[in-house]
């Protein structure tokens, strides 16, 4: 009989253990430190070698101002030897508590010496000094301990107690310190640096953080100041600047690949930094020894030549696609370059036809689903401009059953809703959008749900359709890049079906045409009757985000842009814009953006 009740007295004890440990947490984070001590005296006697326990104890004895419990309590674990040093710190501390700094300093004197004999003690006492707000004797703790052991690596923790200090340029060297032995930290370095710069290139912490990469490159020819000058160039918008730093890496490594020089071409492209993006794509057909590779950068640049001007360079563009349609050929590696040229055909020459026989060719070719569904959807684009609806519906569908759980398969079903839409298929519109309101694609989701809004907004009070086919027609009209005659089409909605829903819907795609045109104020005119008229309907947030950008991107006007993002922020929090507005905002405050 003893012996069960032994067995099950053993059996009870971890049970009772885990209790005690529950509650004494429990107590100590609602702040009932009265109840939390009791349990914390008695998993620490019981448990003198689990520092967490210990830990807790001093810091109920800290917040119940029992300083002289503490002390005793540390007194004792300290003399019964093998105690690990932060409990000096701990000490201190409790004196600094008592007011008495004098001792205080002495105990953390005596945490620091023990780094002397064991330098691997560095970490524990210097996160320790941290936990308390120590932060001088925390970098000395570091510093010391890499002084005796250059093995160890705490410029990470170093960096950061700068950066809470306000030393920035320090701060910033210890982060390049961290970088040039650790490049695998490179991620995490580049996420803290976000913080604290801007895109701002004047901004004290920008300048601070160019000299501390100029210095290193001035005396160290090491490729990775090149690498970050390029990155905070990039991060300014300097992308001519970063063209110089991307140049010197790949002259000065020979084995550096010509991705970094792509990315940094499409990144200048897509913000509108033309000359850059040239300068890099035309390095890149320059430098580059793969033929795909040429080939797209090929692409960008006949891109950047419409966009800068089109009708100038129609005639040049085509000329440049036959040359690589005649070096390149047809092959399933080069997809990209037929696709191109049959949109560029159809939707720029208004030729759908020869588009059309492109396409055809290029399905003739051993293609992988995806591939097959990547050339399927241009051509069915193409069949939509061209107004053959069935067959593009078919191959939307094709699509569909080929890559079902793929992002470009709720593509696929996107266009066979909106094409149903170009035709006047509404209902079949509506079945194919509620599918894709819960697409793993936000912006299809979001597309989705504009478009299904439109139709059965404009279905109930109308049940005949009529201004929403002609809104239809107008959308299709604006889709075949035949903008003046869709701005006639919204005209005659606007001035006919006046006060009706389609109204606001009308306005939008009306002041995006003429943005398009380069009618900025023709747009702004739009998108305020939006805000005035309907501001607190579904589109509201849309108007304010296209004037802020408007205004940001367009007409230099910062003050104003702002504006219109602080409406976003503060009354339509649930907007699909919400998070790029913040953002925005931030940054033309002068806010330092993550």
């Amino acid at each position: 009989m003893k012996l069960f009740l032994c067995c099950l007295l053993m059996l009870c004890l971890p049970a009772v253990r885990a209790q005690e440990d529950f509650l004494a947490k429990q107590y100590f984070n609602d702040g009932a430190f009265d109840k939390a001590v009791v349990y914390y005296e008695k998993l620490a006697e019981n448990n003198p070698r689990r520092t967490d326990y210990t830990e807790g104890l001093v810091l109920c004895y800290h917040q119940l101002e029992a300083y002289d419990k503490a002390i005793a309590f540390l007194q004792k674990r300290l003399e019964e030897g093998n105690a690990y040093p932060t409990l000096l710190i701990d000490m201190g501390y409790t004196y600094l508590l008592k007011d008495e700094p004098e001792e205080a300093d002495k105990w953390y004197l005596q945490a620091l010496e023990t780094i002397e004999g064991n330098p691997n003690f560095g970490y524990g006492i210097g996160f320790k000094f941290q936990r308390y707000t120590l932060l001088d004797y925390a970098l000395q703790a570091y510093s010391r301990a890499m002084e005796l052991n250059p093995e160890l690596d705490f410029n990470f923790q170093i960096a950061r107690i700068y950066g809470e200090q306000g030393r920035i340029a320090e701060m910033f060297d210890a982060y390049m310190d961290l970088l040039q032995q650790r490049g695998s930290a490179k991620a995490n370095v580049l996420r803290v640096l976000e913080s604290f710069i801007s895109p701002d290139p004047d901004a004290d912490n920008n300048q601070l953080l160019r000299r501390v990469l100029l210095t290193r490159a001035q005396r160290d020819p090491d490729p990775l100041w090149n690498e970050m000058l390029s990155w905070l160039y990039l991060e300014q918008g300097q992308f001519a600047n970063a063209f110089n730093q991307e140049k010197a890496i790949y002259r000065r490594v020979p084995e550096a690949r010509l991705e970094r020089m792509v990315n940094l071409g499409r990144s200048a492209e897509e913000a509108g930094a033309l000359d850059a993006a040239v300068s890099a794509f035309e390095f890149v057909v320059a430098e580059s020894n793969d033929p795909v590779t040429r080939l797209n950068a090929r692409l960008h640049l006949i891109d950047i030549a419409l966009e800068r001007e089109p009708e100038k360079n129609l005639g040049v563009a085509r000329k440049e696609y036959e040359k690589l349609m005649e070096e390149y050929g047809y092959a399933s590696a080069t997809l990209q370059l037929q696709v191109a040229y049959a949109k560029f055909l159809a939707f720029r020459q208004g030729e759908p036809e020869k588009a059309v026989r492109v396409l055809k060719s290029s399905l003739d070719l051993p293609l992988s689903n995806y591939a097959e569904g990547y050339v399927k959807l241009s051509l069915g684009d193409i069949l939509v401009f061209d107004q053959r609806f069935n067959e593009a519906l078919i191959l939307f569908s094709q699509i569909q059953k080929l890559l079902k759980n793929d992002v470009m398969g709720q593509q696929a079903r996107f266009k066979v809703a909106q094409t149903s839409f170009y035709k006047g298929d509404f209902d079949w519109a509506l079945t194919q959008l509620k599918v894709l309101r819960n697409s793993t694609s936000q912006l299809i989701a979001n597309d989705a749900m504009q478009l299904s809004l439109i139709i059965s907004d404009n279905s109930l009070e109308d049940s005949t359709q009529t201004a929403l086919r002609k809104y239809a027609r107008a959308d299709l009209l604006a889709y075949q890049q035949k903008s003046n005659e869709a701005l006639q089409a919204l005209e005659e909605i606007l001035t006919n079906h006046k006060g009706e829903k389609i109204e606001d819907e009308a306005l939008l795609m009306h002041g995006r045409l003429l943005e398009q045109a380069g009618d900025y104020t023709g747009a702004l005119l739009s998108y305020r009757k939006i805000v005035e008229f309907f501001g607190q309907d579904i589109l509201a947030d849309d108007a304010h985000f296209a004037m802020g950008e408007l205004y940001r991107t367009r007409l230099d006007d910062p003050a104003k842009a702002m504006e219109h993002y602080r409406e976003i922020i503060y009354r339509f929090q649930d907007s699909y814009f919400f998070p790029e507005a913040r953002k925005l905002f931030r940054m033309l405050r002068g806010d330092p953006v993550n």
